[in-house]
């Protein structure tokens, strides 16, 4: 038998945000309440970090930890504040403090910015490619499909409550009525097509948006999704 030693690594996971005004406690369970409803296999046990920028008091983190976990999400950190006070209450209620990757460049010190290594040119081999997935018919009521390393094709519609998913892009060639994940471990170039869009929930890289926020103009429209500036891009598809 061969035994391995414990190793640490690095690795990116997609996580939501939630930005908060105020800490009051029955508008953030409402919030997240009505996120839950909408897509509740979305957000199931789902990673949360709660920017806490716009706060100018200290919040119970204990009670906000309770909070968001019977909600069915689990609060993992905070971010946005530079309150030295603010970081010590949340640490000391078992939560991470995290920054944003611009927020940790500028704390850097001019002496502590790395050398540039001398570039050396590399001739990688060309990845293998992976066929996209294709499902023809309709994705019905309670399905899932998943597309994993690559792209997903769906030759029909996808009805309410219906969930598709891909590492990569998503095209579907009619209506989407359910929710549609792209790029599910984190490729912000993925994108979502599709010839109707009534969609329950878009995702792609774990910037999402719900049916409630979608354009009342593209309702019903051949639509592209992309990310842009870490923000939900959704142009009509003359």
């Amino acid at each position: 038998m061969v035994e391995r030693d414990n190793e640490l690594k690095g690795t990116t996971f997609t996580i939501s945000v939630l930005h908060i005004s105020d800490g009051k406690p029955e508008r953030i369970r409402q919030l997240l309440a009505a996120k839950v409803a909408q897509a509740p296999q979305f957000f199931n046990c789902a990673p949360l970090v709660i920017n806490v920028e716009r706060l100018a008091d200290i919040p119970d983190f204990e009670q906000l930890k309770e909070l968001v976990e019977s909600e069915d999400f689990v609060l993992v950190g905070i971010t946005g504040t530079q309150n030295e006070a603010m970081k010590t209450a949340a640490k000391a209620a078992g939560l991470a403090v995290m920054a944003s990757g611009k927020s940790r460049k500028a704390e850097l010190p001019p002496e502590s910015a790395p050398i540039p290594a001398p570039a050396i040119e590399v001739k990688a081999a060309p990845a293998p490619l992976v066929p996209s997935k294709v499902h023809v018919g309709p994705v019905r009521s309670g399905q899932q499909l998943y597309a994993a390393g690559t792209s997903l094709v769906i030759l029909g519609s996808v009805s309410p409550g219906a969930e598709v998913i891909a590492d990569d892009s998503i095209h579907i060639y009619g209506t989407l009525r359910g929710r549609a994940i792209a790029g599910a471990k984190g490729n912000t170039q993925a994108r979502i097509y599709c010839q109707q869009l009534q969609a329950e929930l878009l995702s792609i890289a774990g910037t999402f948006q719900l049916s409630d926020a979608l354009p009342a103009g593209l309702i019903q429209q051949p639509v592209h999704v992309r990310l842009d500036n870490e923000q939900l891009r959704i142009d009509h598809i003359k």
